[in-house]
């Protein structure tokens, strides 16, 4: 692995193992939760701006995983 590519894995890891982290992804949990919600979605605009929001809450809930499958992938 490209050493650019191992620091930047290693940094990101470092990051992930903080309480910190811990606690903006209980947080955006929480919000998915309630933006999935879609008793309150009025016309297709909005539902399309829901997904987008579940989207990006998606991606960064399940950064963490694909951030170690890359990880492990490169490794091999």
């Amino acid at each position: 692995m490209a050493p650019h590519l191992q620091q930047y894995y290693e940094e990101t890891f470092s990051m992930m193992a903080t309480k910190g982290w811990k606690l903006l992804m209980e947080d955006l949990q929480e919000i998915k939760n309630t933006v999935n919600e879609l008793s309150t979605v009025l016309d297709s605009q909005s539902l399309f701006n829901r997904q987008g929001q579940l989207d990006i809450l998606n991606l960064l809930l399940t950064r963490k995983e694909a951030c170690e499958r890359a990880y492990e992938e490169l490794s091999e």
